[in-house]
């Protein structure tokens, strides 16, 4: 049977059939479609030698002094000694943390053990960089310093260990006399209105330059005995400890940090 189709009708089929072809030709994809212009990131000049603060970096110390930090005890002026351009711990004066709060950032930090350091284990220039310190009480979330350099402990307690919960990934220690490096991104939890926990934090550390970390998800805050578990905080100081083990004191250097978005 043939059928005779209207002259507009005819027309619309013609256009109809037409359209897959056309339509090939007009999606076909582009370089251009995948190039994201706006908004330029931020310039920031990095330094010479990759050590020292990039244009945009907090300064926490430069060898001159500890204007950046307080006692934790009571917010006092911190009273660790500063001596040739180099923070030793100061084990009768405690725990020092910074002025300035924190929530997600980048780190640098470098510190060195003793090279007449003795003890062993845990008693050996035991030390820890926290990330969070979410008040005097609290644990707050320790990124461990020990010596690792042949020194054998329990392995979530060593070097480069997030305390009792991530072991590293590698054991890059130097010899006790020599500085190592922390570089450290860290991504604070979330909390909801009720407390509750919207989203875990995050610790990606390299140390002296080897990944040991790869952004791993905490449980909580890293406790000495017991299981982790979160308590809601919103920014929160950079602590250094002072552990009461009877090694020789161990030294920092060369602290600073970007805050990231």
């Amino acid at each position: 049977m043939r059928i005779h189709l209207s002259p507009s009708l005819a027309l619309a089929a013609l256009i109809t059939a037409a359209v897959p072809l056309s339509a090939q030709q007009t999606i076909k994809p582009r370089p251009e479609d995948t190039e994201v212009w706006e908004p330029e990131p931020m310039v920031v000049t990095p330094s010479a030698t990759c050590t020292a603060p990039p244009s945009d970096a907090i300064v926490l110390f430069d060898g001159k002094n500890l204007d950046e930090w307080v006692s934790v005890a009571d917010k006092s002026p911190a009273k660790w000694i500063v001596e040739d351009g180099v923070l030793t711990v100061n084990k009768k004066a405690g725990n020092i943390e910074t002025k300035r709060t924190f929530k997600n950032y980048q780190l640098h930090i470098e510190w060195k053990i003793p090279e007449n350091i003795t003890g062993s284990g845990q008693a050996r220039g035991n030390s820890g960089v926290f990330l969070a310190s979410t008040g005097p009480g609290d644990a707050g979330y320790e990124l461990q310093v020990l010596d690792a350099y042949r020194n054998k402990t329990y392995v979530n307690g060593m070097a480069g260990s997030l305390y009792k919960q991530a072991i590293p990934l590698a054991n890059p220690s130097r010899k006790p006399g020599e500085w190592q490096t922390y570089d450290v991104v860290w991504t604070a939890p979330v909390f909801n209105t009720d407390g509750s926990v919207k989203t875990s934090a995050y610790a990606t550390v390299f140390f002296n330059s080897v990944l040991v970390e790869n952004h791993f998800e905490l449980k909580g805050e890293t406790l000495y005995i017991g299981k982790p578990s979160y308590k809601p905080y919103t920014t929160a100081p950079i602590k250094l400890q002072a552990h009461g083990d009877p090694s020789a004191p161990i030294s920092f250097r060369n602290i600073w940090v970007r805050e990231l978005p």
